[in-house]
C-alpha cells in the first residue's frame, strides 16, 4: 500500500511561530517560525515514511466561505507582521527540502487536504494527515489517519471516537451543534459537547436532531429551535470541501506529489542566509556531492482537461515511466447535471431511443415498501451518461400532483427491454429491483453489474450503501432518503414526495450508480474479478429465485409449539423463583443482578461490569456461573426458550405472505466480511440445531403434499479447507483415507491406535480441531474440556507436533496478514483486517485470530455459493420441479417432488462435491423427510 502524507502547512506555520522564541537572521529579520518549521518537517520525515507527499498552505485573499458568510473568521486578528515576513522563506525551505507544495486560491488548506485525501483513498493509498486542527477529524476513515507531531497523538477511527465521543462521520454534525468559536461559526447557544453527544446518540445525526427539535425541552431546546434555519449553513461552513479543482496545480498527475530529494545547494544557501549554523554544518558534512538535483516527475498520459477534480491524478502512467499502474481510479465529480422528469409519451420515446442505443444502462426503482415481495413501483430512473439521468414518475399520489405517465402502459413499453438478456443493465442491489419488477409481472434480465456487489468484493470491510460509496469513491454527498421523506412516525412514503424533489433524488441514484460502476470495475482485477463474475453476480440470481419461491410453514404446528414453550417457561420460572426465595422479573438485568450477587451472595470476583457500574448478567457471565450454581443454569434455559418463542414460534406465522402462503426470507450478500450470506425477516440461520426445542422448530418447515424436503450439507468443510490450505501431510492423508478426522487427530495427539481412541479422547480432539481454527487458546480449551490449563497446552503442543503443516500455515498467514492487511480465500476473495497492525493489543490479537479463521470461513462461503449456482443450473437445465428454498451456512435445502426424490438425492451431493478441486475430497451428506427437521 502506497502512503500519501499530507501536511497542514498553515497549521504548522502558526504553531512554529508561537512555539519559538524571537530569533533573528544575520540581517536582523525574524526567522523563528522558519526555524520551527524546519525542525517540525525534519521530525515528521523521520517518523513517517511516505511515497507521495504535499505541504499545503492557505492562499491570500477571500475564500468561498467568506462569500457565503461574511462574518466567517471575522473576529480573527490578521496574521502578525513578523509572521507575514517569514511566509516566503518558509515556502522556499519547504520546496528545497523536497516537499511538494500547494497553495490554492479561493479555498482553505483544509479543502485541498480533503480533496487529496479522498483521491488518495480512492486510489487505495494509506493517507496520513499531519495537523493539529480538530476540524480535519471529519476526514478520518479506515485508510485516513491524523497525526499530531507536537503531542504525539494519532487519530484513527477509534481514536476520533475516543477523543470526541463521536465517529468521524458525525464530527461535522457535532461541530455544527457546538459551533466553532475559532472560525466564528455559531452553533446552538448553551449546547456544549455533552449536550451535542447526547442529542446525536439519541437522534443519530444533525438532520435527526433538527427533525426532533420540538421534542427537546428546556432553554437549550428553545435555542435549538431558534437556529434551525441557520444550522444547514453552519454545517456547510464546517464541512471540508473535497472536490477542489487541482488540475492546474498537478500538471503531472500523481507524479507531481512524488516525495523528492533535497536540493542541498539551495538548502545550504537558505541556512546561511537565515543564520541556521547547526543545520548548515549538518547539511554540508553529509553532502558528499556539491549538489543533488530534484528529480523531475515523469509526465502522465495526456488527457483533455475537464471541470472538477484532477482527472489524471491517479491515471495509469505512460509507457515510459517505471512506476507500476495504480489499481484504484479517482473519479472527477460531475459538476453539471442534467436530470430530466419524463411525463409525456414523446419524452419517454426519446429516452427509450437512448436506452436502446446504449451499451449499458443504469437502472433504479422507487417503491412503496422495503419489503421486496410487497413493494410496488412509484417511479423508475435511468442513466446512460455521467451527469445525465431521467426519472419516470408513475404513481406519485398527493393533492395537486401533476400528470404522470401511465404505470401499466409504461411498463408494457419497457418490458421487452427489461426482459432482454442481451440488453445490459447495472444497478445498486438489483436483486431488490428484480423482485419489484416481478411484482408487476416482469422478469428482469441482462444484469451486467451491481455496484453493491462490486464494492463488497473490492472492499468487504467497508459499507456498501450508495451514499457511502458515492462519498468514498466520487467525493459526492448524495441526497439522503430521510432528507426528502423524513424519519420515524413523521416519515412519508415516496409516493407523497413532490415530483421535482423526487426527480432530483431518483435521477441522482441512477447517475451516481453509473459513475460508481466506472470507478469500481477497474478495481476488479485478476481473481477478484472471478469472485465477482463467477460467484457473486450469479448467486444473486439464485437468491432471487429462492426468495421468490419461499418456504412452506406449518402454522398450526408452530402455534402448538409456542403453547408448549410457554408452559415450559412457566415451569422454569417457578423453579427459578423457588431457588431465589422470591418472585422477580427474570427479564430484568437489574433484578437478576440483585438476586444473584445480593440475595444469593454469589462472589463477583471476575464478573465483568456494565457501563452503569453494576455487574453483568449476560449470557457469558451466566454460563460461567452455571458451572457452580443451579439458578444461572435455569435462567439460561429460560432465556433460550424465550428467544425461540419470540423469534420463531410466535413470529413465523405472522410472516406468512397472504398471497403465496409461504415465508419469504431476504438473503443479504454484502454484510459478512467472510463472504457468508445472512438472512432476515425471518433469520433462518440462527435456529438452534443442538437443542430439542430448536429441532422442533425445524419440523415446522414442511413440504407441500406430494413433495418432501431434502437437505444436503458439507461434511467437516472447514477442517477440509484447513488441510487444503496448510498442505499438512497428516491431515491430507486422514481425509484421503476417509478416516474420521477427530478420531485420527485423537490417535495422533494421544499416541494410541485408531481403534483404541476413547469417546473422551475423540471429544478432546474435536475441541482442538475446531478450536484452533477459531483461535482458541490453551485457557479456552481448558475451560471447554474442564481440564488444567497445562494439560490443555500439552494437547495443543502435541497437535502441532503431529500436524506441523498447520503450525507453519498459521505462522505464515499471520505474517502475511500483517504485511498485506488482508488474507485470501482459496478462490481469491480478500478479507481485510484493519486492526492487524493497530495499536490496541486486544484488537490486534483478535485480528490475528481472524486471519487464521477467515480464509476457512470465506472459502466455505465461496464453496456453498458455487454449489448453489451449480445446483440451480442443473435444476433449470434438467427442467425439474425441485426448488432450492434455503441456504443455511454449509447446508442447502430443497423442496422436491416425490417423483424426483431419488434423482435429487443421488445428484445433489455429486454436484456439491464437484464445484472445486481441493487437495482433499469434498463430501456432502444428504437426508430427506417430510420436514426440514426430519431431513437434517
Amino acid at each position: 500500500m502506497k502512503t500519501l502524507l499530507l501536511i497542514d502547512g498553515s497549521s504548522y506555520l502558526y504553531r512554529a511561530f508561537h512555539a519559538m522564541p524571537d530569533m533573528r537572521s544575520p540581517e536582523g529579520k525574524p526567522v523563528g517560525a522558519v526555524y520551527g518549521m524546519v525542525n517540525m518537517l525534519r521530525r515528521l520525515e523521520k517518523e513517517v515514511a511516505s511515497d507521495y507527499s504535499a505541504c499545503i498552505f492557505d492562499a491570500k485573499g477571500k475564500t468561498f466561505r467568506d462569500e457565503m458568510y461574511p462574518e466567517y473568521k471575522a473576529q480573527r486578528p490578521s496574521m502578525p507582521e513578523e509572521l507575514v515576513s517569514q511566509v516566503e522563506a518558509v515556502h522556499a525551505l519547504v520546496q528545497a527540502a523536497g516537499w511538494p507544495m500547494l497553495v490554492v486560491g479561493g479555498v482553505e488548506a483544509d479543502d485541498v487536504i480533503g480533496t487529496l485525501a479522498l483521491a488518495g483513498e480512492a486510489a487505495g493509498m494509506k493517507v496520513i494527515i499531519s495537523t493539529g486542527d480538530k476540524d480535519i477529524a471529519q476526514l478520518v476513515t479506515p485508510q485516513v489517519t491524523l497525526v499530531n507531531t507536537m503531542t504525539n497523538e494519532v487519530l484513527d477511527e477509534a481514536g476520533v471516537l475516543a477523543k470526541f465521543g463521536v465517529a468521524p462521520d458525525r464530527i461535522i454534525d457535532y461541530l455544527t451543534l457546538i459551533g466553532d468559536k475559532v472560525d466564528n461559526v455559531p452553533g446552538v447557544d448553551k449546547c456544549g459537547p455533552k449536550t451535542a453527544l447526547k442529542w446525536l446518540a439519541e437522534y443519530d445525526s444533525l438532520a435527526g436532531v433538527m427533525a426532533n427539535a420540538d421534542k427537546i425541552g428546556g432553554k437549550v431546546g428553545e435555542n435549538l429551535r431558534a437556529v434551525l434555519d441557520w444550522l444547514p449553513r453552519g454545517r456547510e461552513l464546517i464541512t471540508i470541501k473535497c472536490d477542489v479543482d487541482l488540475t492546474a496545480h498537478l500538471p503531472h498527475g500523481m507524479d507531481t506529489l512524488l516525495h523528492g530529494r533535497r536540493d542541498v545547494v539551495r538548502l545550504a544557501e537558505l541556512f546561511q542566509q537565515f543564520g541556521f549554523r547547526s543545520f548548515y554544518r549538518e547539511l554540508t558534512d553529509e553532502a558528499a556531492a556539491p549538489a543533488i538535483a530534484v528529480p523531475q516527475p515523469a509526465k502522465a498520459a495526456a488527457k483533455a482537461p475537464a471541470a472538477g477534480m484532477m482527472d489524471d491524478l491517479f491515471a495509469e502512467p505512460a509507457a515510459e515511466t517505471a512506476a507500476p499502474p495504480l489499481t484504484h481510479a479517482a473519479a472527477a465529480p460531475v459538476l453539471a447535471r442534467d436530470y430530466q422528469m419524463v411525463t409525456t409519451v414523446q419524452q419517454l420515446d426519446a429516452w427509450l431511443d437512448k436506452v436502446m442505443a446504449a451499451d449499458v444502462v443504469s437502472l433504479d426503482t422507487e417503491t412503496t415498501s422495503l419489503d421486496p415481495m410487497a413493494a410496488r413501483i412509484v417511479g423508475i430512473s435511468l442513466s446512460v451518461t455521467a451527469g445525465e439521468a431521467a426519472y419516470l414518475p408513475l404513481k406519485h399520489d398527493y393533492p395537486g400532483v401533476a400528470d404522470q405517465l401511465d404505470l401499466e402502459a409504461t411498463l408494457a413499453r419497457l418490458k421487452p427491454w427489461l426482459e432482454d438478456a442481451g440488453r445490459k443493465k447495472l444497478g445498486q442491489n438489483l436483486k431488490y429491483d428484480s423482485h419489484v419488477f416481478a411484482n408487476h409481472g416482469i422478469r428482469l434480465a441482462g444484469i451486467a453489474d451491481d455496484t453493491m456487489l462490486a464494492s463488497y468484493v473490492v472492499e468487504s470491510h467497508q459499507r456498501h450503501n450508495m451514499d457511502d460509496l458515492a462519498h468514498r469513491h466520487l467525493g459526492e454527498t448524495t441526497i439522503a432518503y430521510e432528507d426528502i421523506c423524513g424519519k420515524g412516525a413523521k416519515q412519508i412514503g415516496f409516493a407523497e414526495v413532490d415530483l421535482d424533489t423526487a426527480t432530483r433524488y431518483a435521477a441522482e441514484d441512477a447517475d451516481i450508480t453509473l459513475r460508481l460502476n466506472a470507478v469500481l470495475k477497474p478495481m476488479l482485477q485478476g481473481r477478484l474479478a472471478s469472485v465477482y463474475r463467477d460467484i457473486e453476480l450469479p448467486v444473486a440470481g439464485v437468491l432471487f429465485i429462492m426468495e421468490r419461491h419461499g418456504v412452506l410453514i406449518d402454522r398450526e404446528r408452530l402455534q402448538a409449539q409456542s403453547h408448549t414453550l410457554g408452559l415450559e417457561m412457566l415451569a422454569l420460572e417457578t423453579k427459578i423463583h423457588d431457588l431465589a426465595g422470591q418472585s422477580f422479573n427474570i427479564n430484568s438485568p437489574k433484578q437478576m443482578q440483585e438476586i444473584l450477587f445480593g440475595k444469593l451472595g454469589i462472589p463477583t470476583k471476575g464478573v465483568k461490569k456494565t457501563a452503569s457500574g453494576g455487574y453483568s448478567t449476560d449470557e457469558s457471565v451466566l454460563e460461567a456461573l452455571a458451572l457452580d450454581y443451579p439458578l444461572p443454569k435455569l435462567v439460561l434455559s429460560y432465556r433460550g426458550l424465550a428467544k425461540l418463542k419470540s423469534t420463531y414460534t410466535d413470529k413465523l406465522p405472522l410472516l406468512i405472505n397472504p398471497q403465496t402462503g409461504r415465508v419469504h426470507t431476504s438473503y443479504s450478500q454484502a454484510v459478512a466480511v467472510t463472504g457468508r450470506l445472512s438472512s432476515s425477516e425471518p433469520n433462518l440461520q440462527n435456529i438452534p440445531i443442538r437443542s430439542e426445542e430448536g429441532r422442533r422448530v425445524r419440523e415446522a418447515f414442511i413440504a407441500p403434499p406430494g413433495s418432501c424436503i431434502v437437505s444436503a450439507d458439507y461434511s467437516q468443510i472447514e477442517l477440509r479447507i484447513m488441510a487444503h490450505l496448510s498442505d499438512d501431510a497428516g491431515m491430507l492423508a486422514a481425509f484421503a483415507a476417509g478416516e474420521d478426522i477427530h478420531r485420527a487427530t485423537a490417535a495422533e495427539v494421544f499416541g494410541v491406535a485408531l481403534d483404541a481412541v476413547s469417546s473422551e479422547q475423540r471429544r478432546a480432539a474435536k475441541a482442538i480441531n475446531f478450536g484452533l481454527i477459531y483461535g482458541m487458546s490453551a485457557f479456552g480449551l481448558a475451560a471447554q474440556l474442564d481440564i488444567e490449563r497445562s494439560a490443555a497446552q500439552q494437547y495443543i503442543d502435541r497437535y502441532f507436533m503431529r500436524y506441523p503443516g498447520v503450525a507453519e500455515y498459521m505462522a505464515h498467514t499471520r505474517e502475511s496478514a500483517r504485511e498485506l492487511g488482508y488474507v485470501e480465500t482459496a478462490f481469491g476473495r480478500r478479507l481485510y483486517l484493519p486492526e492487524i497492525r493497530g495499536g490496541n493489543p486486544m484488537r490486534r490479537a483478535g485480528a490475528e485470530r481472524a486471519a487464521i479463521n477467515a480464509p476457512m470461513q470465506g472459502t466455505a462461503a465461496d464453496l456453498i455459493k458455487l454449489a448453489m449456482i451449480a445446483v440451480q443450473g442443473w435444476l433449470e437445465q434438467a427442467q425439474l420441479g425441485s426448488k432450492l428454498i434455503m441456504q443455511v451456512h454449509d447446508e442447502l435445502v430443497l423442496e422436491v417432488p416425490e417423483a424426483e426424490l431419488e434423482l435429487v438425492k443421488h445428484r445433489l451431493p455429486e454436484l456439491m462435491a464437484g464445484v472445486a478441486e481441493l487437495k482433499v475430497p469434498l463430501l456432502a451428506e444428504v437426508g430427506a423427510g417430510d420436514s426440514w427437521g426430519a431431513a437434517h
